[in-house]
């Protein structure tokens, strides 16, 4: 519990935004996936990185626990407060700080979320490309290294967070990265704080790289017999080096649930969605391109979508995928996995998957943004079962040895928050516990998200 006198000097550093309602706390105990809720002890809600220096040295001096929160929408259990303490909510945190077009970066609060940045950025010509689906905070996504479906093109957070404002546990404010293009400066502590899922501190500001809207974009979806010529085209389209936007893989599965949620009508085969950015006539030679490689595998016809309302909405049946797959089984959970392996293996650990998935009594759909290697399996459970459960966990961690065996990596996109942890030490060995050693240097008292992530 979080003594009185702790909150009353919460209260004050914060005016009062600081609250124990049970409906803010429950709200704040929620996952997106199967994990328990777990409520925390208050929830607090700061403005300014002066706010959160002034809240982190109350709650170093109590040692309370302290979790960062976006906009909930993590898929392990990253902003569960399972040691109780302190949820920090940057919902108020949202506002665009400065946006510098002849430098294509801008710099932002933590609570904006990717949808309201490029809603901001429309009449600069700029984008933020990153899209991981969900309408995430920009904070959160640095803090899973969140990437999605235009990682194969513009790469994931690690590739487009340039600098940092930080808090750390005890207070102190830093600053890490610049505005300039590259730098041989020491340790880039930039690249350390991506992806650390608030273990290591607070971030408060974020420098983001932009890029240029594209002249042309066309969108399609193509069907394939069976989900080895799908998987298959893709290799042979990253192979031949086609500088695709986007290029996602439903199987059937997957298909016959976006239909029934979405009022689609796709052929209850595999398919790919994909995406071309670039000038008319650069677009043009890659569709008739891809075209092409799709034939050779067998691949049905595009079904175009050339409209800005026609591609928005082949992207948010893609993006409702999740929720389609859940709508299969209502009142059923999800184990959601990924993992990540090098493409010239993809075909052969999708392959393993589905098959894996059909020796199980579970339903998996699988999809993913085939085009970096990166895949998911949405591990159907029913309420409170613990054997679904267990049989998820078998086939999650089936999932994750396939991956390192073939050279991967145990998760592509979603982190590793308190889901994956039992699996770090198999990806990194002695190296998951330097990662404990730099955890324990910069937060002595394991205040920050513990339980998570590290040893």
């Amino acid at each position: 519990m979080i003594p009185d006198i702790a909150f009353d000097a919460l209260s004050t550093v914060l005016e009062g935004r600081v609250t124990r309602s049970k409906s803010d706390l429950d709200v704040h105990g929620r996952s997106e996936t199967w994990f328990a809720p777990t409520p925390p002890d208050a929830v607090a809600y700061p403005e300014t990185t002066q706010e959160v220096s002034a809240m982190m040295k109350v709650c170093y001096a109590h040692a309370i626990p302290v979790v960062a929160w976006g906009a909930g929408t993590s898929l392990e259990g990253q902003t569960l407060a399972i040691h109780g303490g302190l949820v920090v909510d940057f919902s108020r945190m949202n506002r665009v700080l400065q946006v510098n077009d002849a430098d294509m970066d801008c710099r932002v609060q933590p609570g904006v979320t990717r949808e309201q940045l490029n809603t901001d950025l429309r009449a600069t010509g700029l984008m933020f490309p990153v899209d991981p689906g969900a309408n995430a905070s920009i904070g959160g996504m640095a803090m899973t290294r969140a990437s999605g479906t235009t990682a194969v093109r513009y790469g994931t957070m690690r590739d487009n967070v340039i600098g940092l404002s930080v808090v750390l546990a005890d207070g102190t404010i830093i600053e890490t990265g610049s505005r300039a293009r590259k730098s041989s400066a020491g340790y880039d502590l930039t690249a350390l704080f991506v992806g650390s899922e608030g273990t290591l501190g607070l971030v408060t500001e974020l420098s983001l790289r932009l890029y240029g809207q594209p002249e042309a974009i066309s969108a399609a979806v193509c069907a394939f017999d069976d989900l080895d010529a799908a998987v298959n085209a893709v290799i042979a389209t990253i192979q031949y080096g086609l500088p695709m936007a986007r290029i996602e893989f439903l199987d059937v599965v997957s298909v016959q649930a976006v239909n029934a949620y979405s009022g689609a009508n796709f052929p209850a085969r595999p398919h790919l969605f994909v995406e071309f950015h670039g000038s008319q006539v650069s677009v043009t030679d890659q569709v008739e391109t891809f075209g092409d490689i799709v034939r050779d595998f067998g691949g049905s016809d595009f079904e175009w979508a050339s409209k800005t309302e026609e591609r928005n909405a082949l992207w948010t049946m893609r993006h409702n995928a999740y929720y389609a797959c859940l709508a299969l089984k209502p009142g059923y959970k999800a184990v959601v996995t990924d993992i990540c392996v090098p493409i010239s293996k993809l075909a052969q650990a999708v392959e393993e998957t589905a098959a894996d998935i059909a020796a199980s009594p579970l339903d998996g759909p699988i999809l993913g943004h085939v085009g970096d290697g990166n895949f998911h399996a949405i591990l159907l459970i029913e309420d409170a079962n613990d054997a679904d459960l267990g049989e998820a966990k078998r086939l999650a961690g089936r999932m994750a040895e396939r991956a390192l065996a073939m050279g991967g990596t145990i998760t592509g996109e979603h982190g590793i928050g308190m889901g994956k942890k039992d699996l770090m030490q198999a990806e990194h060995g002695a190296a998951w516990t330097v990662m404990g050693a730099l955890k324990s240097a910069m937060d002595p008292r394991n205040l920050m998200n513990p339980g998570k992530l590290v040893p």
